[in-house]
């Protein structure tokens, strides 16, 4: 199980509105079982941290590409991924790995 990030640097004074359309993105894509539910968060100016920064995050089983594949397009999350990338400068993407049960490792004190 994988934790995928994406974060964009917004324009100034832009957090929010930024957050709120990457916020739909999410939510349509989880509707068209794309992906898993998202959790958008940002800092605009009001608090310690990275300013001017938007997270949208969520869990996957794999690490596919979404191109190529036979997901349907969604015309409105296009639409709404052009006015995002109005309001930011820069994005990319982190990929992390989720601690789960299975991968646990055995904490059996070490012999001296």
């Amino acid at each position: 199980m994988y934790v995928i990030k994406r974060v964009w640097k917004v324009k100034p004074r832009k957090a929010r509105e930024a957050a709120t359309v990457a916020s739909r993105i999410g939510d349509l894509y989880h509707e068209a079982g794309q992906r898993s539910e998202v959790r958008v968060y940002f800092n605009g100016t009001t608090l310690p941290g990275k300013q001017d920064r938007l997270y949208m995050e969520w869990t996957a089983a794999t690490i596919d590409t979404p191109y190529g594949n036979d997901s349907p397009s969604i015309p409105e999350a296009q639409e709404l991924g052009a006015r995002l990338r109005e309001l930011t400068d820069k994005t990319w993407i982190e990929f992390y790995e989720l601690m789960t049960p299975a991968k646990a490792m055995d904490l059996a004190p070490n012999p001296k």
